[in-house]
Formats: structure tokens, sequence, C-alpha cells
């Protein structure tokens, strides 16, 4: 499987970074949407260079592509997303269970913007979100929402992404740590 899968382009939207708060949990939504198979992530509002830095170490040791962006117009982003034909989906704990709604998102092959927050998220994204999904109805971490949401979307096939001009790559291995070096 290819990044994006059947659907093309699979982005992950970032809203709310706080620089001085956020860094490793930011990192951790890059980490997860490139791991499970997104495009790319779309940092709202802010650049943070630690977070620049540490996607761009990530994709020259274990491959990509991994497309990066920050400093964007959430709002803006959204409605050009949706202008051009794609899908907005955003992962809340108000939404509609991810169960009941995961088979119509996965039904198309419109590209698909996934929405996530940090802090408390305006209502506009609930409004203009193609679907706004509940990932459990209790507090949890976005990281574990995006993770459960691209692993149900790609149907576990995201273990199978070959990444590109990789030069590390784990070995699987029943005890130890084993990896490979091109």
């Amino acid at each position: 499987m290819k990044p994006g899968g059947p659907y093309g382009k699979v982005y992950v939207l970032r809203l709310g970074h706080r620089p001085e708060r956020d860094k490793r949990i930011t990192t951790h939504v890059a980490l997860v949407a490139r791991a499970f198979g997104a495009n790319g992530l779309i940092l709202e509002g802010v650049c943070d260079d630690s977070i620049t830095n540490s996607i761009l170490k990530v994709v020259e040791a274990w491959g990509g592509p991994f497309h990066f962006e920050c400093g964007v117009n959430g709002r803006r982003y959204v409605r050009e997303w949706k202008k051009r034909g794609g899908e907005v989906i955003h992962l809340t704990m108000y939404g509609v269970n991810l169960d009941d709604t995961i088979p119509l998102i996965a039904s198309n092959s419109k590209p698909k913007l996934i929405v996530v927050g940090a802090e408390k998220v305006e209502k506009f994204y609930y409004e203009e979100s193609t679907y706004n999904v509940s990932v459990g109805q209790q507090p949890h971490s976005e990281v574990a929402a995006l993770a459960l949401f691209l692993d149900r979307l790609f149907r576990g096939e995201w273990v199978n992404i070959e990444y590109e001009g990789w030069r590390l790559r784990l070995v699987e291995s029943v005890r130890g740590k084993r990896v490979e070096r091109a």
C-alpha cells in the first residue's frame, strides 16, 4: 500500500498547537499520521521548528514521502479542501460513532482531510465537517483517536506501506531489536 491508500490523498489538519506545551503530542500526531498511512500533516496557525525538524529527521531515516506544511489558516484550508471536492472528517468525542461512520467514509475515493484539535475546537469545524466522528465517548488523546481512525479507514493495510528512500527499517523479531540499514 502507498500512503493515502485508495483515496490518493489523506491529510491530517492539526488545530491549536501551542509550541510551549504541545511539542510532544503534535510530534506524535505527525508520527501516527505518517506510520498509519496519511500523506501529510498540516499544522494550523503556527510554525514550530521542533516539529518541522522532528518530521524531517523521521522521513530522512525511515522514508517517505510525507508532506508537512505549517502556519496555515485552518478555516481557509477546510473551505478550499471542500471546494476541491474533498471530505473533511473531524475526530471528536461528540460525533457519530466511528464504527457507524467508517463504512460511509471508506466507501468513496474522495480525498480526506482529518481534523484533530489540541485545545477547544471552534464550532466552525463541527459545522463545516463532512463527518464529525466519535472515537469513543470519553476524554482521550487525539493521537489515539487518529490511530484508531486510520487503522479502520485503511483496514489494517497500513502495516504494508513501503516507504521510499528509507535508511532504516525494522525487521520482525521475537526478541531483541533488529534494524536493517539501507
